[in-house]
């Protein structure tokens, strides 16, 4: 069987996983964890502090730090929520849509890039094992949470 350690550590390595910063946008250094909370306020509408924090398996108090960091690049707005004043709502301003569109774009270049090197079976073959491999972290519980 081959290492599948080491793929997924070239992997992660090729993806630049590893950077500081994963993505510098109009002059704004975004490192990767803070490009994981602007996708996740983007697809999410309106979420609270903790529904992000959750989603992407964060303490609340290193997201907090995260989020006091892309609202010093205004990139994010927090404000009290309308039902619960002790709860925070997300909004991504129109410098945070501009920068997670941009990401996203880049993301989406890549992958294209990526997969321009396979056939049509090859792609949907990876996309496939991709979901399976998912669905089978998810189950188990052990590992990425």
């Amino acid at each position: 069987m081959e290492d599948i350690r080491h793929l997924l550590q070239l992997i992660t390595r090729r993806f630049g996983f590893l950077n500081k910063n994963c993505c510098s946008v109009g002059g704004v250094d975004v490192s990767l964890i803070q490009s994981h909370i602007l996708y996740e306020i983007d697809r999410q509408h309106h979420p609270s502090m903790q529904q992000i924090a959750d989603t992407l398996g964060m303490d609340i108090t290193t997201f907090s730090r995260q989020v006091q960091s892309l609202i010093r690049k205004k990139l994010v707005k927090k404000s009290a929520s309308d039902q619960d004043r002790r709860v925070y709502i997300l909004e991504l301003t129109t410098e945070g849509k501009f920068v997670a569109a941009a990401i996203d774009k880049q993301v989406q270049d890549d992958l294209t890039q990526i997969f321009s090197h396979m056939n049509e079976f090859e792609k949907e073959t990876v996309i496939r094992s991709l979901k399976l491999l998912n669905a089978c972290m998810e189950k188990t519980g052990v590992c990425c949470n």
